[in-house]
């Protein structure tokens, strides 16, 4: 009695534990994604504010008039705000227009972008809340901040733009994507900080030879005794006497 109950137990909690495993299969199947050109889009950073920024993707589907256009400063200026972008130009500029995906899988409700900035530096970043180091997607240098003027991102080696695609047919939805596995890459950014916050440190220095101890009193005080027994215990010495002449 008690060997069929733990056997329907074992059954029920491998029922339960592989409940879900069709779900995320599912959602891994949901989706496909397919290559597109990438210099008909832009991703660019919008600044707001005095130190935030928002990630943004442009895609030219005409080729004229042109949705955005670069500056002499070096910054982007979107140009599709001065006619009517319907059917030319398409903006995608949250969650819902772009998301992650490495290895095949959708990540979109993993990990979530965010702009950086340190100094005259601008990261795109994914971060998944439950590790601790982030992956890099682009970056760019700022040549200098204007509300009017957006910062251009570069994708970094291995990341590329594709389309959503599902059961064949493409969808308004993009994917700032990788071929590698997820996991991976989190292993090659944790391995990677952690090089970088050795490096910070500098090279090693070989240690510095401490001062000689100067000789305590005491011990100054015994060599002096010694001293002064050396001498205590020698022969007597011997005094030159002169004769008395009258």
């Amino acid at each position: 009695m008690s060997r069929t109950y733990l056997r329907a137990a074992g059954l029920t909690a491998v029922g339960l534990l592989t409940a879900g495993l069709p779900q995320e299969g599912a959602a891994r199947s949901l989706f496909d994604s397919a290559a597109i050109p990438q210099e008909r889009f832009a991703v660019l950073a919008q600044p707001i504010g005095r130190a935030q920024w928002k990630l943004l993707v442009l895609e030219q589907i005409k080729a004229h008039p042109r949705c955005w256009r670069a500056r002499q400063d070096g910054l982007v200026e979107p140009s599709l705000n001065r006619f009517n972008f319907s059917g030319i130009c398409k903006r995608y500029l949250d969650s819902n227009g772009y998301s992650l995906r490495s290895g095949g899988q959708d990540l979109g409700t993993r990990f979530r972008f965010r702009l950086k900035q340190s100094g005259a530096s601008l990261r795109l970043e994914a971060l998944d809340p439950q590790q601790r180091a982030p992956l890099l997607v682009g970056q760019a240098r700022i040549p200098r901040r204007d509300l009017n003027g957006f910062v251009r991102l570069q994708l970094e080696p291995g990341w590329a733009l594709e389309r959503r695609v599902y059961q064949g047919r493409l969808l308004n939805h993009l994917y700032l994507a990788h071929q590698e596995p997820v996991n991976r890459l989190l292993v090659l950014a944790s391995s990677h900080g952690q090089r970088s916050g050795f490096s910070r440190l500098g090279t090693p220095m070989p240690p510095i030879a401490p001062p000689p101890l100067p000789a305590s009193r005491t011990t100054h005080q015994r060599a002096t005794r010694r001293r002064t027994t050396r001498l205590a215990s020698n022969a007597p010495i011997r005094l030159q006497v002169i004769p008395y002449r009258r």
